[in-house]
This record gives structure tokens, sequence and C-alpha cells, in this order.
């Protein structure tokens, strides 16, 4: 009962990772050093080798294959050698972001990352309500009115076709009025973001203002303008932990993730006396000194 807190624990977690590293450097300094000259493929890096081409390759390789991944493996470890021994690695800066990033993940890889309750879940959910409320949706018909084939005559042909849709109702056959588009005449259940992807911002902005089941018109978007017929406005709402549960879950262990790294580089940082030296001056700013 008390191994689960205490994994909790930054310290802890610190302790873990400094073993590990602490095992990693013994390691690295041990085939560095203990004979530097020497190179020995084992048994098990023939076996990471041979793995690491059957999971690319979906076989294993053969016998001349192998042979080949060997000698690459032996080229590797000779750059890699000599490279670190003249010191390229070395305010290189893909190398140092690369570090970075490692160890970034061994910190990762002690996160307690257990599944979180369901009390956890709601806590955070209720937290977050914006995160994961859903977005606006709509239904609705639209017809098309192509400012190019109008031209002066737009705002007239919009007008008169909005009079004849108004006297058919919802009952209007929409794929017939109108010019022809590429657009669908007929949109269910469609999410705000999607209809402005489409549509542009305007014309969604519009559709939350109209009123329903009847036409309206003329709605301008990138296209044009439209006369439009909004069935159903479905409005934002909270979900419930049921409906998101997964959503839920995925940001709550990125969260933690994201505190416990933060809280591995502050215990890193509190080892280090940090001084930011003043940028040298410009040469503007040498002249103007000079001139004082």
């Amino acid at each position: 009962m008390l191994l689960k807190p205490l994994l909790r624990e930054p310290l802890v977690h610190f302790l873990l990772l400094g073993t590990v590293l602490f095992a990693a450097h013994g390691a690295l300094g041990k085939r560095a050093t203990a004979e530097p000259g020497k190179i020995v493929v084992s048994q098990l890096r023939i076996d990471h080798l041979t793995q690491g081409f059957a999971r690319t390759w979906l076989r294993v390789p053969t016998a001349e294959e192998l042979e080949g991944l060997i000698r690459d493996y032996i080229r590797e470890e000779v750059y890699y050698r000599e490279a670190m021994a003249m010191g390229l690695d070395r305010d290189d800066t893909i190398i140092r972001r690369r570090l970075k990033q490692k160890l970034e993940f061994l910190s990762e890889n002690i996160t307690d990352l257990s599944p979180p309750t369901d009390e956890e879940l709601r806590a955070f959910l209720q937290s977050h309500q914006d995160q994961f409320r859903s977005e606006r949706r709509f239904t609705f018909h639209q017809v098309y009115l192509s400012p190019e084939r109008h031209r002066d005559g737009l705002a007239g042909d919009a007008a008169e076709l909005l009079r004849q849709l108004k006297r058919s109702g919802n009952s209007s056959d929409t794929s017939s009025p109108g010019d022809p588009s590429l657009l669908e005449h007929q949109f269910a259940n469609v999410e705000a973001t999607e209809v402005a992807k489409q549509f542009g911002e305007k014309f969604a902005s519009a559709l939350s203002d109209l009123p329903l089941r009847e036409w309206q018109g003329p709605v301008e978007s990138s296209y044009g303008i439209h006369l439009v017929f909004v069935d159903e406005r479905t409005e934002r709402r909270s979900p419930a932990l049921e409906e998101v549960r997964d959503a839920v879950r995925r940001e709550l262990l990125n969260v933690r993730r994201l505190e416990s790294n933060k809280k591995f580089y502050d215990g890193l940082r509190k080892r280090y006396t940090i001084s930011i030296e003043p940028a040298p001056a410009t040469t503007s700013d040498a002249k103007m000194s000079v001139a004082k």
C-alpha cells in the first residue's frame, strides 16, 4: 500500500534515474576505457542486429546480409570511438539536442503512469470542461449563388429565389435551384469547425444566429452567397465521463508526464549556479559610449 504513494515522490524519481544514469555511464566507460583498441561483436549484439533486420523486412537476414550488418556495425563503432576521442560531440547542436531528448525519455520511463481512477478522471474533466466540451453542430440545407454568374443582378436574383424557397418551405428541392458547385446541398450534424473549414468563419458564425426551420439569406461565404435552411442546431455541452473517457485519460497522463519532466528538470537545475553575461556592445554602441 505504501509503494504507490512512494513512487509518486519526485525524490524517488531522481534517485532511480540517477541509478540508471550511473549504470549506463559505467557501461559506456567500461567499453571505452577497458580496451580502447579492441571491438568485440558479441552474440548478444549479433542477435540485436538480426532482430532489427527482421522487424524491418519481416524475415531473418541471409548469411551474406548478416555479414554486411556486422561490417556496418564495426564501421559505425570505429567512427563513433574516433569521433568521441577527437571531441567531435562537443558544441554540436544536434548531438546536444539528442542527448537532451534521451535524458527526457529516461525521466519519462520512471514517471508514475499508472491508470488513473474514475475519481481522478472526473476531477480532471470537471477542471478542464472547456477542453472537452462538445462543439456546436448544424444540420442545414444550402443553395448557392455565384457572383460571377449574376454580377450586378445578384441581390435581386437572391431575393427572388428566397421568396420561392420560402413558399415551398422545407420541402424545397435544393439540388435544382441556385448555381452548380462542388458543395453538398445538405449537411447533417456537422461540427462548427468543419462548417468553417468548408465555407469560412463568417458563414459558420451566421448559422449560429439564423432562425430555425425557415429559409434565410443571403449568407456570405468564401465562395459567394447562399440561401440557408437550418433544420437543427445542437448547442455546446459538457459531456459525461463515459463519452470522453479515453480522451480525458490521455490528457491527464500527458499532464502528469509534463509535470514530472518539469520537476525532474527543476531538480537538476538546482545543482548549477547560472550566470548570464551581458551581450557585448555593438559597434554603434561602442562609438556612442566613446563619444560620451
